[in-house]
């Protein structure tokens, strides 16, 4: 075979002119000619059979049944025209290109009222347009978190809606979210009692009503929050689980009330616990506040934060800000009691806090200073609106 392949090379420019002939008539007689030589009909074959392939190429690319290079102009064109049609259907938004945004968008937020949480969530605070859930034990500060994130509004208007039933309550958070005229909307998901277990007896078994309620409601809310930049916070509670050794040691011993719904649709989830009290001589003033970030999309979760809530105050600004200042050496402590900043000394804790209730500048200085060691800037947002004092000093 190999002497035959040598033998009809030097005919190559004797059966140029045939491949011509083969292109034009698949079945030419030369082939068939019975004075050709075993090495010409074996060039012959190999040349018949090459154009067969070419003709087929041909033949599948005309009629689009090829995916290669040539027919990647057309799809192009398809493509082009479908996301045409989809944008003249739906609106400018419908479909987008990964990674072809002029610029990072960054998340609108609301302070929640306490610097620590806020350092925690990662972007300043809650995130504007999506879902948050507050939850944990009896008394444990989730209405007076939920009440901080309201006042960081500073809107003068406060809408109170006290509904029938749980159907009643959703419908209007639903008509508040698509007028896109209200900032944060507060819902307890324990107060929302589906219209038939009110309609039945005492003693029904109502099977899944809140969950389905709940589920429903939030598949309708989550694409027109996106849209209103509304902030809606549900404040939950927790139940104890039956069957704890289900899960092994080491499980959930509680778990919320509505349902699964609420935890797949909420970008951020807090669990907040009361750990200990505040207490001036045998007076107790207000309760020590721990809050985990369990949930969070926009930033690392499972950050923690610390503060103090007076009783008729609220969160207390100024001893979270000391706290976090102490921590990283913008105030040094001498002894136990002692407190030194900026040169000046100061004699027990409730001496420098009242100093950083008196003196704003100083404690945005310290706010700022805080924030350049705590939050990295290219990842981190900007409140919607600067922090506010409350008048008596003690309370923001």
């Amino acid at each position: 075979m190999a002497g035959l392949l040598r033998n009809c090379y030097p005919r190559r420019a004797l059966l140029a002119t045939q491949v011509l002939v083969l292109m034009q008539n698949p079945f030419p007689p030369l082939f068939y000619h019975q004075k050709l030589g075993v090495s010409d009909r074996i060039y012959h074959i190999f040349i018949f059979s090459q154009t067969i392939r070419a003709q087929n190429r041909r033949r599948k690319c005309s009629d689009g049944s090829d995916s290669g290079e040539e027919s990647l102009p057309m799809k192009d064109l398809a493509l082009q025209k479908a996301l045409e049609q989809i944008t003249a259907t739906f609106g400018k938004g419908a479909i987008m290109w990964l990674g072809r945004s002029p610029a990072r968008q960054e998340i609108p937020v609301v302070s929640t009222g306490s610097f620590g949480l806020d350092v925690a969530l990662g972007i300043g605070g809650l995130p504007r347009g999506r879902v948050v859930e507050i939850y944990g034990p009896e008394a444990s500060g989730k209405t007076t978190l939920a009440l901080h994130v309201i006042a960081k509004r500073r809107k003068m208007e406060l809408a109170l809606s006290q509904p029938d039933c749980g159907e009643q309550a959703l419908s209007i958070v639903d008509t508040l979210v698509r007028s896109g005229s209200v900032d944060v909307i507060v819902v307890t998901v324990a107060a929302l009692v589906p219209k038939a277990e009110l309609d039945g007896e005492m003693g029904d078994s109502h099977v899944a009503l809140q969950a389905r309620l709940m589920s429903q409601a939030l598949r309708r809310l989550s694409h027109s929050l996106s849209l209103s930049q509304t902030l809606l916070v549900f404040i939950n509670q927790v139940r104890m689980k039956v069957n704890v050794f289900s899960g092994g040691f080491g499980a959930p011993t509680e778990v919320t009330s509505g349902g699964n719904a609420l935890k797949f649709y909420a970008s951020v989830r807090l669990n907040i616990r009361r750990i200990g009290l505040v207490r001036r001589g045998e007076e107790t003033t207000g309760c020590e506040v721990l809050v985990k970030v369990v949930k969070n999309k926009h930033a690392p979760p499972f950050k923690t934060a610390q503060f103090e809530l007076k009783f008729g105050r609220g969160i207390c600004r100024q001893s979270e800000i000391i706290e976090l200042a102490c921590k990283h050496r913008l105030i040094a402590r001498a002894g136990g009691t002692n407190y030194s900043l900026d040169g000046r000394c100061f004699r027990g804790r409730d001496a420098i806090k009242r100093h950083l209730a008196a003196n704003d500048g100083v404690r945005r200085e310290l706010e700022a200073k805080l924030r350049e060691r705590i939050i990295q800037p290219p990842g981190t947002s900007r409140c919607d609106e600067s922090d506010s004092d409350d008048p008596s000093g003690e309370g923001s």
